[in-house]
């Protein structure tokens, strides 16, 4: 894996860069492959993405090969304060012609075990339908471009530190029901999903970060070497870069 980390003087220029880096990587696979396949987390994530919006990018990118998934949701409706989706239509989807047929969101309908299960076996059938490659390295699903958010206490998705989801290594999708950060119950794609992306951002802005990011980014670890926190366990099939402003960088 090929790993940069980019520290920015203030999240502006963070989000600037982010949305050159994105537009840059949509151009790649646009002629390459006539596809671009993008997986969204919450938190601040979206926040970070609003330059994208804006001249220049809002009308240069090719918006209409993107293919909009989810790293986690919350099993709320769509229409719910602690909605990811929602907060990605709010700040971005409803500002950019992505055709709505290429936003997969999960059933909200379902409860956390189905929502999973149902997720899944869509991501199964656009791999078969050619939109989601597969990785001939891990025989997962590989997204081209994975935009995860990180948490103080480290976690990714909705993976949190201690939780035995961490060493799920089978399902592509998996639900979780004792969420320690509210609300409980989310669906989440896994460590090996993840980590067959081709190209891997994390952004990270913010001061509430900056431990994790100190013991991520400086090599800690725990019993026989392994990983402290669940962003350590991160490592893209590709490149992971690290998107990070000076606040968050305080600690290396």
């Amino acid at each position: 894996m090929a790993m940069e980390k980019r520290i920015f003087d203030s999240e502006e220029d963070l989000a600037v860069s982010l949305a050159k880096y994105i537009a840059d990587l949509s151009a790649h696979f646009a002629k390459n492959r006539g596809l671009f396949t993008v997986v969204l987390s919450g938190g601040c994530l979206i926040e970070c993405l609003r330059k994208l919006v804006e001249p220049p990018y809002v009308d240069s990118i090719d918006w209409s090969i993107w293919h909009i998934f989810w790293l986690d949701e919350r099993v709320v409706p769509k229409t719910h304060v602690d909605s990811n989706y929602k907060l990605a239509y709010d700040g971005f989807l409803s500002k950019v012609p992505i055709p709505p047929d290429n936003v997969y969101a999960i059933d909200d309908t379902l409860s956390a075990e189905g929502a999973a299960e149902e997720y899944e076996a869509r991501l199964k059938q656009l791999v078969s339908s050619k939109v989601i490659d597969i990785s001939s390295k891990s025989g997962f699903p590989k997204f081209d471009l994975n935009l995860l958010g990180m948490g103080p206490d480290g976690h990714v998705a909705s993976l949190f530190p201690a939780h035995p989801l961490l060493k799920e290594n089978e399902k592509w999708v998996t639900f979780i029901k004792d969420s320690p950060k509210p609300p409980p119950e989310r669906i989440t794609l896994t460590f090996p999903v993840i980590n067959s992306s081709d190209y891997i951002a994390l952004v990270v802005p913010g001061a509430a970060q900056a431990d994790a990011v100190g013991v991520a980014l400086g090599g800690g670890s725990g019993q026989n070497g392994e990983a402290l926190l669940p962003v350590q366990r991160v490592a893209a099939e590709g490149v992971l870069t690290w998107f990070l402003d000076k606040e968050a960088a305080s600690k290396l």
